[in-house]
């Protein structure tokens, strides 16, 4: 079998890419993992067998490289202001260059409520509603998967991170606004099963959330009923939360922008939607997020990065 690129694979543990490409390998699938660094995070790829390449998605060159001999493709990157230019240029390289079976790209759940006039997104949400855009054009065999707001968001990472030194969950949701964050265990999982049978799933969208919508007060009931110990919510005024809760965090301008945004359209109720995705690619529910939070309960001492 020929290989299966995987790119953005030296995230930290629980990243997508990374979680990719130890699930195909598990199940003796071939990968090569595109990496922009040689360093520990790819040494920890090799020791799982995987093909390990260095390069910049950025260049095309670079990708033309990875993707040669490459039956099957995953384009996924974080939150960076070269997104438009990266997932570009490994789709025009993959049309060109590499006609695969399947381009698997990492999308996310606000995609599909934007058009030609949307203003109020972040600029990270445009440019990955124009990546769909092209792809729609390009004629290649792409798969949409399009996550929520993941638990491991600097967003909820704030959030939770509350529970470690006052039992209470800190989040801007308001009064009344709802969400369904998804488990990148559980997103990685959807785009190992595509790829390791891609053909039932060529030319479908999967909107992937959390088993169910929530506000801040049953967040932190079930935050407690996994710790076993009373927890609060906190709810926090958006200017707020994103003066003292994110921009200590130091992110780079872009991320800061788009998990600010994020906040705001959590605000607004704009992430109060379920959908079934996990369930229909890979046969199970979605992880709830007291069930995440009794395998994760060391991620709740201090936010995490984009």
């Amino acid at each position: 079998m020929q290989p299966i690129l995987v790119t953005g694979a030296a995230g930290r543990v629980g990243a997508v890419g990374r979680s990719v490409v130890e699930t195909l390998r598990r199940r003796g699938l071939p990968v090569r993992a595109l990496v922009r660094r040689d360093d520990e995070r790819a040494r920890a790829l090799r020791a799982t067998g995987a093909e390990v390449v260095v390069g910049d998605l950025t260049r095309t060159g670079d990708v033309a490289g990875a993707l040669a001999g490459c039956a099957r493709v995953y384009f996924g990157m974080g939150v960076s202001d070269q997104y438009l230019q990266a997932a570009l240029t490994t789709a025009a390289v993959a049309r060109e260059a590499a006609r695969p079976e399947v381009f698997v790209n990492m999308s996310q759940l606000t995609v599909s409520e934007l058009g030609v006039s949307d203003t109020g997104e972040s600029h990270q949400q445009r440019q990955q509603w124009l990546v769909e855009q092209a792809l729609g054009w390009s004629g290649l065999p792409v798969v949409e998967v399009r996550p929520t707001v993941f638990l491991e968001n600097p967003l909820f990472r704030a959030g939770l991170s509350a529970v470690a030194t006052a039992d209470a969950v800190r989040l801007p949701l308001g009064p009344t606004a709802r969400t369904s964050p998804v488990a990148a265990a559980d997103v990685a999982e959807v785009v190992a099963e595509i790829l390791a049978d891609p053909q039932p799933h060529v030319g479908r969208a999967y909107e992937l959330t959390g088993p169910r919508t929530q506000d801040g007060p049953a967040i932190a009931a079930e935050v407690s009923a996994a710790l076993g110990r009373p927890v609060a919510y906190t709810d926090v005024p958006l200017d707020e939360w994103i003066e003292r809760d994110l921009r200590p965090l130091g992110l780079p301008e872009h991320a800061f922008q788009h998990i600010a945004t994020m906040a705001r359209l959590h605000a607004e109720n704009r992430y109060d939607r379920h959908a079934d995705g996990v369930r229909q690619v890979t046969g199970r529910p979605a992880t709830g997020i007291g069930d995440w939070v009794r395998r994760n309960a060391g991620l709740l001492s201090g936010p995490g990065r984009a």
